[in-house]
């Protein structure tokens, strides 16, 4: 598993357990940290707070663009991991734009193979493909 993988599954992790729970995000994240058997890497620890920090500080307006984008899904309406793995990418695709947008969306359709239902993958490349061509036109 890459770093950047890595990374963005303890992210989502976080938003996760954040979602769940209601705790703080960034709060999620360290007892994640803490909790691993081997100690992550600097730099994937870094990649996942920037993540994670992009998330909380503009959760209202990417749960803004994902409803207007998902239609006919609210986001309560949605799995708890889809809707995490969701709220990640769109951040990365909205606010990490040095991110190239096909691997942001095949990092997030793995994650949520992985880690939601069977339906999970398509259901989540459905909504963050109108995402990307929205906010990052092809050309």
């Amino acid at each position: 598993m890459t770093r950047r993988r890595q990374a963005r599954e303890l992210a989502f992790r976080a938003a996760y357990q954040a979602d769940v729970t209601g705790d703080p995000i960034d709060r999620c994240l360290e007892e994640i940290l803490e909790d691993l058997e081997q100690a992550a890497d600097p730099e994937t620890k870094e990649f996942a707070s920037s993540l994670v920090s992009t998330l909380a500080r503009h959760q209202p307006e990417i749960d803004s663009v994902v409803s207007r984008i998902a239609k006919n899904w609210s986001l309560s309406r949605m799995a708890a991991t889809d809707r995490s793995v969701i709220r990640l990418a769109a951040a990365e695709l909205l606010y990490h734009a040095e991110v190239p947008v096909r691997v942001t969306l095949d990092e997030a359709i793995e994650i949520a193979k992985k880690y939601g239902m069977e339906t999970s993958g398509a259901f989540v490349n459905g909504i963050l493909d109108r995402l990307a061509h929205d906010v990052r036109p092809p050309g």
